[in-house]
């Protein structure tokens, strides 16, 4: 694939691992190559399974992008708005394995998937936006309005607040929490689980829960174009 994701095909599972430096942070280059590892998982039709490195899925968008210019900001939280909503619509089930933290476009990828495994140990999963004076995006707030509880919503949006893996799981950003050890195998058992399921059903399914996310986070692409924050 590229340098700052590897693709790993086996056994109709593709682990997708992003290496971008030690926060991973998300840029323009790293979404392209996440979008063509989705390619390539679809045309070999496999479950996905996107990981990070030890101690970390991501520290959200590369800070030199957002920061060089307000239309790069713009250009780059657009791709990475359009790439959340095509895992959520992805015709195959993509598991997120968390191998630490997950913070801003981090834990966006994983209201972004369908099945969240984290990690035991000292690690901030959440939306830190205003805690860094960003006003948080429309298809932000949309994305965790559905994918959160409603408690966990207002503190995780409105007050920045950081979970723990044990409290993500409460929160709506995690669905399992597992030994740091076992993160690679739960994750292969998981996805073996999800191979039994009819793949079409899961797709036309997938669509009919989300119609109305998908829609809503369409007009929020939109909106976030023509004025973010």
């Amino acid at each position: 694939m590229s340098d700052l994701i590897s693709y790993q095909l086996e056994d109709g599972i593709a682990t997708l691992t992003l290496n971008n430096g030690k926060v991973n942070a998300i840029s323009p280059d790293v979404i392209a190559s996440l979008n063509a590892a989705l390619d390539r998982a679809e045309q070999d039709k496999a479950i996905v399974i996107l990981t990070g490195q030890p101690g970390i899925l991501s520290g959200g968008y590369d800070l030199k992008v957002m920061t060089s210019g307000p239309q790069n900001a713009v250009d780059l939280v657009a791709a990475g708005s359009t790439l959340a909503r095509r895992m959520l619509a992805h015709p195959f089930p993509i598991i997120v394995a968390c191998p630490g933290h997950a913070v801003a476009k981090g834990a966006f990828l994983l209201l972004s998937a369908d099945y969240r495994i984290g990690v035991e140990g000292p690690f901030n999963i959440g939306l830190n936006e205003v805690q860094i004076g960003m006003t948080m995006h429309h298809v932000g707030i949309e994305l965790a309005r559905d994918r959160l509880r409603r408690s966990a919503f207002h503190r995780s949006v409105i007050n920045g607040e950081m979970f723990d893996p044990v409290s993500a799981v409460d929160a709506g950003f995690l669905d399992k929490v597992v030994a740091v050890g076992q993160l690679q195998a739960t994750a292969l058992a998981a996805a073996q689980q999800l191979k039994k399921i009819n793949m079409t059903a899961h797709r036309t399914t997938k669509l009919k829960v989300r119609q109305a996310l998908l829609e809503t986070l369409d007009k929020a692409i939109e909106l976030d174009k023509r004025h973010l924050g």
